[in-house]
């Protein structure tokens, strides 16, 4: 996976870590805080500017795997899918790996980032580290966005049934944000204890194939042993593909599953937010 160190972007630090006035009520406080947390958002997402074609670097890895993996899985019908084909029943695994893959690296940008002195000025500024944790996860998320294009095009080149309803494209993005909220959270956390860009790097790597393949990404979890049923069940990324599945999927009834999906997300995210702000100052420690 390409990964590049940020470049001319120290320009546009200073003014991200202006504060407003503080808050004189409960209600002002909240304001506030969702003010700074959007500022960080908008900051980290015109990152993009400075390396546009890291977009079209990241596409390939979900391109290679429906074209080649998918095509050949759906022609030997190796994997029982029920009513769907294997490529249907794949591309929102794909989709959900490519948010992953993505998102568990955002730790090492976090590297950087105290390297060049920002960790710092973000710290000497009053700004939550909530609202900096929260602002970061999510522009994760959005930065993953871009995957969905891909997959989407490819899936119905590739003669997908998807699902053209405007709420279920909605909720797809929206699941999309929270799973990359998810994951780069726990990568900020990682580089919070371990400091280094080779040990969060690392550590990315040990874990992203683990967690794909002891999901429900790319076969269903009731031909797993047991042992990797019970695995797949806590792992974050299953909930993710089966909200995809559900609603990307022409096919695919909308159940009552689709609100625990995004119930144990946001409840993982939260819970990791939480923690990653606790951890932050340990950053410039």
């Amino acid at each position: 996976m390409k990964l590049q160190e940020p470049e001319a972007q120290h320009e546009d630090w200073d003014s991200t870590v202006a504060v407003l006035p503080g808050p004189s009520s409960p209600l002002a406080a909240i304001g506030d805080f969702f003010a700074k947390t959007f500022t960080i958002i908008q900051w980290e997402v015109l990152k993009l500017r400075h390396d546009p074609t890291d977009i079209v670097v990241r596409s390939v890895q979900p391109a290679l795997w429906l074209l080649i993996f998918g095509e050949v899985f759906t022609r030997i019908h190796a994997i029982p899918t029920g009513n769907v084909s294997y490529l249907e029943f794949m591309a929102p695994g794909i989709l959900a790996q490519s948010v992953l893959f993505v998102a568990i690296f955002a730790g090492i940008a976090i590297i950087w980032e105290r390297d060049l002195g920002v960790i710092h000025k973000f710290l000497a500024s009053p700004t939550p580290r909530t609202s900096l944790v929260l602002g970061k996860a999510i522009s994760s998320g959005i930065r993953t966005l871009p995957q969905a294009l891909v997959v989407y095009l490819l899936a119905l080149i590739l003669g997908v049934h998807m699902n053209a309803n405007p709420l279920a494209i909605l909720g797809v993005l929206v699941l999309i944000v929270m799973g990359g909220a998810c994951f780069s959270t726990f990568s900020l956390i990682v580089a919070a204890l371990l400091k280094t860009r080779d040990r969060v790097m690392g550590i990315g790597q040990v874990l992203t194939m683990p967690l794909f393949f002891a999901s429900n990404a790319i076969y269903p979890i009731n031909i797993m042993p047991p042992w990797l049923q019970v695995i797949a069940h806590v792992n974050p990324l299953t909930y993710v593909v089966d909200g995809l599945r559900t609603l990307m999927l022409a096919q695919t009834p909308i159940t009552g599953e689709l609100g625990l999906d995004f119930l144990v997300l946001f409840a993982v995210t939260i819970a990791l937010v939480a923690i990653g702000a606790k951890l932050y100052p340990r950053l410039v420690q």
